[in-house]
């Protein structure tokens, strides 16, 4: 007896494999078209990619397909990934984002590590984070210091709303400002001055052509002026009045303004500047103590 024919027009289920297949044919990255696979799935991180081959023959439904098939378009799109996903590790900490907050890099790790050794031999350090965006740098700060006093600020709304919910979720508790800046900061009733103070503001150059490359990120997060330094200097002019005698400003920056940087600290009247490499080996941070007493 001959087998059964499908009904007309039926069409076999696509595999798994078949599905990432044909995404990476079509120019994704493997890892990328497998954790979009996963998330759908909702296959934890840790072990998707394992749990996918051990199942790659096993059919997708179709309206998984039909959903895989419009996350990889908008992928290729150059959407970034933990958008199509909804998250990102940081520092170990796995932390919502949305396309109201820059994707957390890890060469921002460098930022926040430098801020650690400063203040982890202090008893009761106040630090504070200047646009926070998702929370990245606060609440790492926060985790691996827990004796710490922590504030983030953003003049965002909706990026401080991530920030907050990450906290909520991971259990951190973090001060959180909506503002520009310092100006986030004033009028409280119990004025801060801060150990120490980190932020990676927007740093493009505002006709920077890489910028294309970010488009689906928040432009006010990423550009700051024709030479990327406005929000940089912003900074550095209000941070005299935040800063404890001996407090020190860390900066995130592009890999070619370290001069730039260290000359606005320097000027303002920063001592013990210096920079700090990313992982790449890069200049990415740079930084300097306020010394009243000097």
């Amino acid at each position: 007896m001959s087998a059964a024919r499908p009904p007309e027009g039926a069409r076999a289920a696509v595999t798994m494999a078949a599905a990432w297949a044909s995404a990476v044919q079509r120019g994704l990255e493997r890892l990328d078209a497998q954790l979009l696979l996963a998330h759908l799935l909702g296959l934890p991180a840790a072990r998707a990619r394992a749990w996918l081959l051990a199942h790659d023959t096993d059919p997708l439904a179709p309206a998984v397909a039909s959903r895989y098939a419009e996350l990889v378009e908008r992928r290729l799109d150059g959407v970034p990934l933990a958008y199509l996903v909804g998250e990102k590790e940081f520092y170990g900490l796995r932390l919502a984002v949305s396309p109201e907050v820059l994707v957390p890099r890890p060469d921002t790790e460098t930022l926040v590590a430098w801020a650690v050794e400063l203040a982890q031999p202090l008893p009761a350090p106040r630090l504070a984070d200047l646009g926070t965006g998702s929370g990245a740098i606060a609440l790492a700060l926060k985790h691996l210091l827990p004796h710490a006093e922590v504030t983030a600020t953003d003049l965002s709304p909706a990026a401080l709303a991530v920030a907050r919910g990450n906290g909520e979720r991971l259990g951190l508790p973090v001060r959180w400002r909506q503002g520009c800046w310092w100006e986030a900061l004033a009028g409280e009733a119990d004025e801060q001055h801060y150990d120490v103070v980190a932020s990676n503001p927007p740093y493009i150059a505002e006709r920077d052509p890489h910028l294309a490359a970010l488009r689906h990120e928040p432009l006010q997060a990423l550009a700051s002026g024709p030479l990327g330094l406005d929000a940089l200097r912003q900074i550095v002019a209000g941070a005299p009045d935040h800063l404890t005698d001996g407090g020190w400003l860390l900066f995130e920056h592009g890999h070619e303004q370290a001069d730039d940087v260290q000359a606005l600290l320097r000027k303002a009247g920063f001592v013990d500047v210096s920079t700090r490499v990313d992982l790449a080996g890069r200049p990415r941070c740079t930084g300097g103590r306020w010394q009243v007493s000097r």
